[in-house]
């Protein structure tokens, strides 16, 4: 059974960092993108970071470009979201998926994990 499990995720203030952990397990593949998504309570889910774990290339929201880092370590089979500078527009619930292509889009994706709330005050 493929699970997604995410960890990390707090209370901070504002310029402070949090590093996201999300550990795959149950896959008989390796999935073509990782990624990660946030959701804000009112708001619609939104693409953050994605990564190919062939490349290693990766996209980025413009509103988290230069601040967030995603990374991966295969042998681990865990893919890392290292969020610096952190706003308090950065809280929401954080997601990762596991999909086939490079996008933000997340109707490409069909494994996604439970989430871990980050919260960040001013």
């Amino acid at each position: 059974q493929v699970q997604l499990v995410e960890s990390g995720g707090g209370s901070v203030q504002a310029g402070e960092s949090l590093r996201l952990s999300c550990a795959a397990s149950g896959f008989t593949y390796t999935p073509r993108s990782m990624a990660w998504f946030r959701q804000a309570p009112g708001k619609e889910r939104e693409g953050v970071a994605v990564i190919l774990p062939g490349g290693p290339t990766t996209d980025y929201a413009v509103s988290v470009k230069g601040r967030f880092t995603i990374s991966l370590d295969n042998a681990k089979k865990t893919v890392y979201l290292q969020m610096n500078s952190l706003k308090p527009e950065d809280t929401a619930l954080y997601s990762c998926a596991a999909g086939s292509f490079l996008t933000l889009s997340d109707k490409l994706y069909f494994y996604w994990g439970q989430g871990t709330q980050v919260t960040v005050s001013s």
